[in-house]
Order: C-alpha cells, then structure tokens, then sequence
C-alpha cells in the first residue's frame, strides 16, 4: 500500500487544523476529479457525520471571483465575429469560413496574454511593429494592395481586443484569459467579501500570472494556505523540468521569505520497480497492459485494482484496451469520454453532410446524389432496420445507377417512411433549416430505439450526445442568422463534434483506474501503466499556434513549448513519485503513423537512474505463426454427396469443371453451397460485363443468318447496325450506368470497335472464298457420360458461343473477349491435362466437342476459340502435337483419350473419401 497519498495528508490537516471552522473551508484543487477522492480521504478520517468542506476546482473558483460566465470555443468565434463585422469596413470584410483560420489563433493569443496580465495593446503594437520592420526595405511604389492589407490587419488588432473585450463583459461572458484578469481586478472586492472564510490551494504545479496573484494576495491577507507536491529530488536539481515552476515560486514568491514551503518530500528515491516495455504499434501496448493487469489479479484475486491506474499517452487507445482488459476485471472507472468522432450517430450526421453537400455543389436545380452516398446512409446501423429501403438499395444495385437525381430517387421509393423523407429531402442554404430538420431526424431514431434492449439504450447515448450538438448549433444560428452557409456550417459541426464525448459509467473509488494524463493530477497509485511513450505524444512536443514568436514570448514571460514540456514532465514524475510498480509502454516503430522515438522521459529514467530503483527493458514482438495462412479443408458430407449427384443428373457445366480445377474450394462455394457473389454498383463497365454486352450483340447482328451462308452484303449491313445494336445492349446489359462519359465512354467504344473488327475479319474471309454457314449461336447442348469409372452417368451441359459449317468442316467456336494464343489451345501430352489450369481452354471447346459430336452427322469437327485481342490470327482451332504430326480436327482417337482425363476429373470430384482442398 501506499503509505500515505497527497490527498490522504490534505485530510489529516484539514481534520486537524479545520475541524471547527470546515463549511467555512473551501478547498481549491487543480481539477474537479480529484474532489471524490479528497472526500473519500475526508470520510476514511472521521467516524461521526460532518459537513463538508467546498471542494471546487481553480477555474469555477476564479470563474466566482470574477462571477462571469464561461463560453465554449464555438460561441466564443460566433461573438469574435460579430465584433469583427461591427468594426471592419464593408469592402475589406471576409466570409466566416476565411475569419475563422485566424481567429482560433488570436483569440488563443488574446486569451495567453489575459492569463500572463499583459498590456494587450504594448503586445499587440509589438506585433505591428515587428511586421513593419519586416517589410522595411519595401519601396513604397513596390506596395501592392495585398501588402497593405496585410499591415493594416496588425494595426487592427488592439482594435479587435478591446472591442471583444467591451462586447463579452456587456454580456457578462468571457472566455478564460478575460475571466482571469477580470478576477484579478475584482480581486480585493471578492476578499473583503469572504472574510470568514478560509482558502487552502493544494497539488498545483504550473500556474499563470492571475493564478499566482490572486493565491499570493489571498495568502499576504492570511485567507488562505497553499500545499505544494514537492519532491526534493526534482526541487533540489536546478536542470530538472519537473520541479522547474516549484523552484521559480519557492525563490519569487514572498510568502517563502520567512515560510516554510510545504510539502517537499522524499518519495521518488524509494524503492520502485520500473519496467519499460517496447513493442510495435499502438494495438500491441493495448494487448501489453491487459496482459499486466491479467498478471496483477492472478497474483492477488482479491486484490481490488483501485490502487491501479492505466494513464493513456494517447486517447485512442481506449477501445482496444478495453477489448484487451481481462474478464476478471471487475469494478472499472473510466475518466475519458469516448470519442464523439466514433460516435455511431455522429458517423449518420457526417455522411448526411457528405451526400447534401455534394448534391448541392452539383446542380442545385437539378440535386443529384452520388449512389454511394446514398448507399451509406441506406445501410447504416441506425436506419437500415427502420427506413424500410431493402427493396430500392436492390434497385440501384442491380439497375447500376450511378448518379442519381432527387426525384428520380422519390419515384424509385413511391411510399417512403418518414425517416426516408428526413434523410432525403432537399437542403438549401438555410442552416437553421437543415439543422432543425437533423434535430427531427434524430429524434426519430431515439423513437426507433427500444429502453427494454441494453445495447439499444447505449445507442440512445450516443444519439443523445449528438442531439445535444445540434442543438448547440441551432442556438448559435438563432442568434447569428448572417453565418447562413452549409459548408461553414458543415465546418462547425466537425469542430464541435470534439466536445461531444460519451460519458462511461463507472464507480471512481474502486475498481481499476483508466485515464488521460491530465487526470491524473494530484492522484497516487501503487501501480501504473502508462501507454504511448514516444516523443510527440508522452512529452506532447513542439506546437506553434500563435501570432506571437518565441523570442517575444520569452521576453514578455509568456510559455513556451519549454514550459509546457515542464509541465508533461511534472504530470509524469508525479505519476511515478509515490508509485511502487511502474510499467512504461512505447512503440518502437520509429517510423509511420502513430510513430515517434522512445520518449526523453524514459531516457531520463536511466541516465539519471535512483539507487533504490529497479529498472528492467523489454522488447515484446508478437508471436508469428510458422504458416501464414493454413489452406481450407472441407471434408465431403452426405449432403455434400447429395448436392453432387444433383449437378451430375442437371449438368456439369465446362466452366465449373475449371473452376473445381482452378481452386476447388471455389467450386464447392459456389456450385455446391452456391452462394452468389453480392450485387453491386457496377461503376465502371467490368471486363465480364463487355464479354458480355459483345456476345450479345454478336447474338442479335448474326440471329436473322441461322441456317444460312452468309453473303459479302450481309456482313456490310451488319457494319450499318454496330452503333445502334452496341447501344441497345448497354442499356440492357448495364442498365442505368453512366456510358456517356469517362472510362465507361471508352469501354462503349472499345466494345464498337471490337465487333467491327471482328465483322473485318468475318468480310475477308468470305472474299477468301470461305463459305460460311451459321448453324447455331448461342445455344445450349448437353450430352451423358457414362463410364465404368464413373458412380453413375454425368450429364455434360454448356451454352456454345457459335457452330459454323466452313468450307464443309464444322467449327465449334469460344469467343473470348481476353487475350488467347495459339499455344493456349495446343497439346502435346494428355497426362496431366486436369491438373493444370493453363489447359482451361482446351478441356471448355473439347466439352463442347463432345455435346455437339452427335448432331454432326458425321462431318468434321474443330473446335477453337476467336479472341477479340488477337483477331489477327482468327479461328484459333484445338491443336494436338505429337512430335512433327499435327491434328486438328477432332476425331474418335482425340475424343477417347481427352474423356479418359475428364473421368478422372469427375472421379476425383464424386469421391467421397477426396475433400475440397483450397489452393493457394
């Protein structure tokens, strides 16, 4: 245990020096977190009922003092414009969007130099003075107009401050840096007012110029008392960032000249075990800690993890630490909100945004949404079970619509819900409008959601947050109707979105402890885990978001990214100084996202390593399995069995035997268990679905020729058709795709271009003196295969491209809309001819080969492929090679030996003791 906390000593001199006088006590403690447990130490050292001393956290107490009241970041920009407006001439003012990029910075600069009590206007004038310097040289003709906006927006700035400054204390707001030096001012009036009542400061570290002053004036009038966390070891050590703030106020202030400064303690130098732990990646730390926490209750089951914290450099990574976190965690208290950026409900608002906007920098007469868009927000968790939209998410799927207008989406749904309508109705420029109408839509899905499911009322949580957003908005658009566009509108939201945390539910005082940095403040833990220790995250590092440069800045006393690395060091050591097991965590990917090198704090550990600590490295790399990936097994059941037998007795296609001979697993997901592959926006034209759109318009161009010779004027007639026919099947083929621009414009064209070179081809082999006589296109034949290998006949079954007579032999013909050479339809060994997928080809025309051999009658067969990227080699016919000899047509020798391999193939597939085996 802990021997004795800074809280725990804060109790026993509040019960034994203010035990007769506590409601006139008000403790002030640097954050509001730290209230429960100072209560809690107040309660474990009395046995009797008392009242209670007022515990408030510094910035409600100065916020009394000055008794104005606080406005958010968001309110405050909506006021600073007003103010703008009201004192920049009408030529020279800028849209809210263009303000807003440096108003943040200012009114941050505004607020620093409140805090530091600073002369605004000796600041402000610095700043104009040092630009002027800066364009010293410039000759006045060489002056352009941009320039000199640019000198009078400095000129300007006392005139923004004091014109805020007047605005916010007519209204009684302010933002932080006002309230302070307001308290400052109003400070001998708050004193003489609250004579009888004493002030005890305690665990501060870092504090600005209103902070010192109103503490020392409290102090010189005995009002109050003031309790350091000092170490001596950061104290005493003039280079130690730690103690840097402790140190300037025990030398400055005058309350030490002739006080002692309490409490300097001695409790880093003891004994400590310290474990730093690398490993790569931010998920591998989450996985580390619940290890150690697993660890810590195996140890000790009873043991209750309330002296256990987990300190999270990085807030991100909440969520995988708790999926990390052992089941035998109980009790748990978690300080950090979760992200409203992850928030489910805030996800909905953000893609709304997305497909309104767009719609609206489209057309705005005309509203056309983007499918996906739509998509999105159609399939969402929070609307997909209640919008009732199944039916029109198929329709755009399988009609292909890419871009889709307003009212053709209404006619596409001719009874919408009143969801739907929330979700889809116009926007215009009204923002006051849209955000009342995003209210409405909220409110509907809170309806939707049940109080009786337990996921369900966290989900109402999450639209709550939200809701309460909104609602914020539409306040501020009441008051500031002029700011009226969407996209600034859009702009606000994201910002707001931040401060829209989700609250956990939890107990503070049992139970293991998980927070963010700055909560940590004046608490002590026996045990810490602290996450992300890399440079940029655990010190923060270097961020210049100011108007005011460094040099300035350490001349006027302000801080600078030196103090506030002091104060990232003080919050660590604090964390440290009383604790006895430590466990610091880091990535130790130096490079990419979420990367950084070790943090100087844990080099500091060891350069400066205590006598009494233990320190230990570690490098965690996760387990790799020896086989990347294990390949599928599927063991052939008696349904399985079943399900065969069907596809023998209805039609083995050649493509299923291919498919079984290209990765069997794929045969058995998709002809034995037969799942589909989902349907899709098809954006841009696939290159199944030219094949496709070409056969088709081959089909319909040759039809009227069945049976017949085709003649030279046939095929010149066909040319006229190609335009309009190539059209007619991309309507049918690919629906309400997009085919008049784009990629989709060169896929129509490609498909143009390649039947009229393929009617080239077919023209000059009738001037060759080819007669050609189409006897089939398109058609489906089947044959039975018996065999005594076989369990039972096999029907064969496949749809042929085109059967042509040519010159007296008949042609079984494979258009192939793919790249084919001749040497990927030749032979010259049957072994093996189903083990291998390059002889694909080969196994699909000779099938069609043995479909059609009976309605031969005799004739001689070939079978090929024409592929429309090698036109220039026409009819590439099935070739087999046996040392000089070559033979093409399909005679009773080639038939035997190629239905000898597909019996093995078959075989293979029907036997129960082979299981589907993937190939990888």
């Amino acid at each position: 245990m802990i021997n004795s906390t800074f809280l725990d000593k804060i109790a026993q001199v509040l019960i034994e020096k203010y035990s007769d006088r506590l409601v006139k006590t008000i403790i002030v403690l640097p954050n509001k977190r730290a209230k429960v447990f100072l209560m809690e130490a107040l309660r474990k050292r009395v046995s009797n009922n008392i009242l209670a001393p007022k515990i408030i956290s510094i910035e409600d107490f100065v916020q009394d003092i000055a008794g104005i009241r606080t406005v958010d970041a968001i309110e405050l920009l909506f006021e600073f414009y007003e103010v703008y407006l009201s004192v920049t001439e009408k030529p020279n003012q800028q849209s809210f969007e263009l303000f807003a990029n440096w108003a943040k910075t200012l009114l941050q600069d505004f607020n620093e130099i409140d805090r530091y009590l600073l002369d605004p206007i000796h600041v402000l004038s610095y700043l104009k003075d040092i630009e002027d310097i800066k364009k010293w040289g410039i000759d006045v003709e060489n002056k352009t107009q941009l320039l000199e906006k640019y000198i009078d927006f400095w000129k300007l700035l006392p005139l923004y401050y004091q014109s805020l400054y007047q605005h916010l204390l007519n209204k009684g707001i302010g933002y932080q840096g006002l309230i302070y030096r307001e308290a400052v001012a109003n400070l001998t009036h708050f004193s003489n007012n609250v004579v009888d009542a004493e002030f005890v400061f305690a665990g501060f570290n870092a504090l600005n110029a209103s902070e010192e002053k109103i503490i020392q004036h409290l102090l010189a009038n005995d009002q109050a008392q003031i309790f350091w966390d000092a170490d001596q070891t950061f104290l005493n050590d003039p280079y130690h960032d730690a103690g840097l703030f402790l140190r300037r106020f025990k030398e400055n202030w005058k309350q030490y000249k002739f006080n002692p400064f309490e409490w300097i303690v001695d409790d880093f130098s003891q004994s400590k075990n310290i474990q730093i732990i690398g490993t790569p990646k931010s998920i591998g730390q989450a996985k580390i800690s619940g290890k150690i926490i697993e660890q810590i209750v195996a140890q000790n089951p009873s043991d209750k993890l309330d002296k256990v914290a987990i300190v999270l450099g990085e807030e991100n990574l909440l969520v995988p630490l708790l999926y990390s976190l052992p089941a035998s965690v109980g009790a748990l208290n978690i300080t950090m909100g979760y992200s409203g950026k992850n928030n489910p409900a805030q996800i909905l608002i953000a893609k709304l945004f997305k497909m309104h906007t767009n719609a609206l920098s489209r057309k705005s007469s005309s509203y056309v949404f983007y499918y996906k868009d739509v998509l999105d927000i159609l399939t969402h968790p929070l609307i997909e079970p209640y919008a009732k939209t199944s039916r029109l998410v198929n329709t755009i799927n399988t009609n292909n619509y890419t871009f889709i207008s307003h009212q053709k989406l209404m006619e596409l749904n001719q009874s919408p819900s009143d969801l739907f309508l929330l979700l889809f109705n116009k926007w215009d420029d009204n923002s006051l409008a849209v955000l009342q109408s995003v209210s409405e839509l909220l409110l509907t899905v809170k309806q939707n959601l049940s109080n009786d499911n337990e996921e369900e009322k966290i989900t109402k949580a999450f639209v709550y947050a939200i809701f309460k957003v909104i609602n914020k908005l539409i306040t501020y658009y009441s008051k500031h109707r002029h700011i009226d566009k969407i996209e600034t509108l859009h702009a606000i939201y994201k910002q707001l979105i931040d401060l829209a945390e989700v609250s956990f539910e939890g107990e503070p005082l049992s139970g293991l402890q998980i927070m963010g940095v700055l909560e940590s403040r004046v608490l002590d833990f026996e045990t810490v885990i602290v996450t992300s220790m890399n440079e940029g995250k655990f010190p923060a590092g270097k961020s210049q978001n100011s108007f005011i440069p460094y040099d300035v800045k350490r001349e006027l006393g302000l801080p600078t990214f030196k103090e506030k690395d002091a104060i990232y060091t003080y919050h660590f050591y604090h964390l440290l100084q009383r604790a006895k097991n430590v466990y610091l965590l880091y990535n130790t990917e130096s490079e990419g996202l979420d990367a950084g090198e070790k943090s100087r704090f844990i080099t500091q550990l060891e350069v400066e390593k205590q006598p009494n600590h233990n320190l230990s490295h570690e490098i965690y790399n996760a387990i790799l399995p020896e086989t990347a990936y294990k390949p599928m097994v599927v063991e052939k059941s008696a349904a399985v069995m079943t399900r065969l037998t069907e596809i023998a007795k209805d039609g083995f296609s050649p493509s299923a035997l291919t498919s079984y001979i290209r990765n069997p697993i794929q045969f058995y997901f998709q002809k034995i268990l037969r799942i589909r592959e989902v349907e899709e926006v098809e954006e841009n034209i696939a290159l199944n679905t030219l094949g496709t759109i070409i056969h088709e318009t081959l089909l319909a161009l040759y039809t009227p020729f069945i049976g017949k010779f085709i003649s030279e004027a046939d095929i010149e007639n066909c040319f006229k058709l190609i335009d309009a026919e190539v059209l007619k099947q991309f309507k049918i083929v690919y629906k309400e795709g997009e085919i008049k621009k784009g990629r989709n414009l060169l896929a129509f064209e490609v498909a143009k271009r390649n039947v009229f070179n393929f009617l080239k081809v077919e023209l000059a082999r009738i001037k060759a003196d080819e007669a050609i006589k189409i006897m089939a296109l398109e058609q489906t034949f089947q044959r039975e295969l018996i065999h005594p290998d076989l369990p039972f006949p096999v029907l064969i079954k496949g749809n042929v491209d085109r059967i042509e007579e040519c010159n007296g032999v008949i042609r079984i013909i494979d258009y192939k809309t793919g790249k084919v050479e001749k040497g990927n339809v030749s032979l010259k060994s049957w072994n093996g001819l189903t083990q291998e997928l390059k002889n694909d080809k080969i196994i699909q025309v000779l099938a069609y080969a043995f479909m059609y051999e009976n309605e031969a009658n005799g004739k001689p067969i070939e079978a090929g492929i024409i592929s429309f990227k090698n036109l220039k080699s026409g009819f590439l016919p099935f070739q087999f090679k046996e040392d000089k000899d070559i033979q093409q047509i399909i005679n009773d020798e080639v038939m035997t030996n190629y239905l000898e391999q597909i019996v093995l193939l078959l075989k293979e597939i029907l036997d129960e003791t082979v299981p589907f085996e993937e190939k990888i």
